[in-house]
């Protein structure tokens, strides 16, 4: 009878440790799998998930996913593709468009010389507004589509922030004091040091400046703390939080700025995140605030 028992336990035991080991690899089989397939989403590759069980669950798993990933990658190459196109399209069109553009515009300083009835200087006046609206979009929709299509050209070295950001508001000055705006400036004594391409930074501080100009009630504070950040306040009673929300989203513009493109903070955002860089707003007080961190 002791025998007997002993044959059973031993049965048991062999079934248990049988059991968990395959417990184990099926277990290493799925991590397998999940890591495989972390890497596939990340990286650009044409490699399928590969497993080292040939447990025949697994496999068919594996097997799955894997059918899943070429039609993701099918569907991905041509997004880009496609994403690739329209932005060349739209770089073409817009360069199209500020050739007449210009050609129309010169025709209308020329007829503004001419002599002319009350009515005719009302109707020239209504299209040089149009035409300078309809430029500026055509100008602001060709720099950004060139951001996007050579967001590799983007050289960062180091760059001292401190000077980019005085260059950028002497550069505006004449503009903000012919809107009654003095900027209260705050920029730390201490050197704030990152890796950013000039260009491009001066270009952020330049849309912002422009957005300060066309939604501020008269005020703004720039300050650049010693931690690096960057932030633009300034009071735009004419904002809520909603709006506020949408100030980064392309072509979105606000009653309160008709000849706005909706493209500045785009153009402003892409080049901060191209930067790797973060950049968000925040209205609170009938003030909406800008921060800028690298």
């Amino acid at each position: 009878m002791k025998i007997w028992l002993w044959v059973i336990i031993s049965i048991l035991a062999v079934i248990i440790i049988a059991l968990i080991l395959k417990i184990y690899l099926l277990q290493k089989s799925a991590k397998e799998i999940e890591n495989a397939f972390a890497d596939r989403l990340i990286t650009n590759t044409n490699t399928l998930i590969d497993i080292s069980s040939r447990d025949k669950y697994m496999c068919s798993l594996a097997a799955s996913i894997n059918i899943q990933l070429r039609k993701l990658r099918m569907e991905h190459h041509r997004f880009q593709q496609g994403d690739r196109e329209l932005k060349n399209a739209i770089t073409n069109i817009s360069h199209d468009l500020r050739t007449p553009l210009t050609a129309i515009c010169g025709y209308l300083d020329l007829l503004e010389q001419e002599e002319k009835s009350e009515a005719a200087k009302r109707y020239i006046e209504i299209i040089q507004n149009r035409a300078e609206i309809l430029n500026q979009l055509t100008s602001e929709l060709f720099r950004y589509s060139v951001i996007l299509t050579t967001k590799d050209d983007i050289v960062c070295k180091p760059i001292l922030i401190n000077n980019v950001l005085e260059e950028s508001i002497a550069a505006f000055y004449a503009a903000l004091h012919e809107h009654n705006i003095t900027p209260n400036i705050q920029i730390t004594e201490n050197k704030i040091t990152r890796n950013l391409d000039h260009s491009a930074l001066s270009r952020v501080f330049a849309n912002l400046l422009n957005n300060a100009i066309k939604y501020s009630d008269g005020d703004l504070d720039i300050t650049l703390s010693e931690t690096g950040e960057i932030i633009f306040t300034n009071t735009a009673s004419k904002l809520n939080e909603i709006q506020v929300g949408k100030l980064f989203d392309r072509f979105y513009t606000v009653e309160a700025a008709r000849k706005s493109t909706g493209l500045g903070l785009a153009i402003a955002k892409t080049l901060v995140e191209q930067m790797n860089g973060t950049i968000s707003a925040k209205y609170e007080n009938n003030r909406l605030h800008i921060y800028i961190v690298f």
